[in-house]
């Protein structure tokens, strides 16, 4: 077997591949390929977790330059596409992503806040949001306010001087209360105080938090925006380059980074996000009206729908839809709703939200399980309440199938 004649090469920086070198070391180093008068149509996804330079300079300055790829924990060419893209869609500065959505939220929140520090909540809150609230007042002596999401002078009311944070959602989770973030985010900003939103339930096709005062966005990239069931994933969004700064730092050293297969999954759903979001928009309002004329529901909960708390607000801040989750108060209580979740046959009984595929669960005992009983009564979550997240299916089957499950369960 001959060797491979070498190329001409730098002296100051040979590559594997022009060197002459035997068998073994030629399968360790493939050759890379130089694309040329055209471009990938897709997102390259860059799987490697390390990169080479080509001085000890440039990898030493690699590690103080947030541009730099050297480490995929630290920052890798296909994440920060979807960095960029997310940013973009936001409207913001700059993006980090992050291996889940609690990745974002911890990091976040861990990125902001010291011992004794305060913060001000929103009352119904995701059960895992809510979680790390709880652990962090155990453990730091963080201090959490909880206020309604919908008043702004129980913000005000609320404020303190040690306040470093006010956390809303647009669409709370379970309940589909939608929170007031423009005038919330107003006295928030008199006082100096960061607003985070988790915009995760309506996506940045149905409303973008920066344009209304808040100061970062999270989200599940779980669910919305890739949509698909096939990836875990979250993303903070940043308003101005400081904030991301000081996250950043925090975000590395806790290394829940996204991998790039992740990444390059997010990416791909997120190509289709207005065509499913305008189909999942549309068949929840549908199945919404529909569901409050039925005798085995006590109450239904939409934005879309006239009867809501929060019309007035969603109107304004949700002009393009209401979302795609439907949260439903069965009469039977929790045994119906129990029965209601097991007796679906297209929908599928599973914890996640923001699918292609129609998924039903009972938060009181899976998402909220973290909440006792006067926490799930503050938030609004009954004992039957049941939370649909709407699919692409057809509306017509989707009724169908809510229809039968309904009469089993009452």
């Amino acid at each position: 077997m001959t060797h491979a004649e070498p190329a001409p090469s730098s002296p100051a920086s040979p590559r594997p591949e022009t060197l002459a070198v035997r068998p073994e070391t030629l399968a360790v180093h493939p050759p890379h390929v130089e694309i040329t008068g055209s471009r990938p149509l897709g997102v390259p996804l860059h799987q490697g977790h390390v990169f080479a330079f080509d001085s000890a300079d440039a990898l030493a300055e690699g590690f103080t330059s947030p541009d730099a790829f050297l480490y995929s924990r630290l920052g890798n060419p296909t994440v920060r596409t979807l960095e960029d893209a997310v940013a973009r869609l936001e409207g913001g500065t700059a993006a980090r992503s992050f291996a889940s959505g609690m990745g974002a939220i911890n990091a976040v929140l861990l990125g902001l806040l010291s011992s004794g520090d305060h913060v001000i909540a929103q009352t119904c809150l995701y059960g895992g949001t809510y979680a790390v609230l709880t652990d962090l007042a155990a453990r730091w002596g963080v201090h959490v306010t909880y206020v309604s999401g919908t008043d702004p002078e129980e913000v005000r009311a609320a404020l303190r001087p040690e306040t470093r944070l006010l956390y809303l959602e647009t669409i709370a989770n379970p309940t589909t209360r939608v929170a007031d973030v423009p005038a919330l985010a107003a006295v928030a900003a008199e006082a100096g105080v960061p607003v985070v939103v988790d915009n995760t339930f309506a996506s940045p096709l149905l409303c973008r938090p920066l344009d209304h005062g808040a100061d970062i966005v999270v989200h599940s990239a779980t669910k919305y925006l890739a949509g698909h069931a096939d990836v875990l994933g979250g993303i903070a969004v940043f308003k101005d380059a400081e904030l991301y700064d000081g996250v950043r730092h925090h975000a590395v050293e806790q290394g829940a980074s996204t991998d790039p297969f992740a990444a390059w999954l997010t990416l791909r759903g997120i190509q289709t996000l207005s065509l499913r979001m305008e189909r999942q928009c549309a068949s929840a309002a549908e199945l919404a009206a529909r569901l409050e004329t039925h005798p085995a529901v006590e109450a239904v909960r939409h934005p879309a729908l006239a009867s809501h708390p929060d019309r007035a607000i969603a109107a304004r801040l949700l002009p393009a839809g209401g979302g795609g989750v439907v949260s439903i108060d069965l009469a039977g209580g929790r045994e119906a709703g129990r029965a209601f979740v097991e007796a679906v046959r297209l929908a599928s009984l599973s914890v996640s939200l923001g699918d292609v595929k129609t998924l039903v669960m009972h938060p009181a005992s899976t998402s909220h399980h973290q909440l006792d009983a006067a926490a799930l009564a503050a938030a609004g979550i009954g004992a039957g309440t049941v939370r649909l997240s709407v699919g692409i299916e057809h509306v017509e089957d989707l009724w169908a199938d809510l229809e039968q499950a309904l009469t089993k369960a009452g």
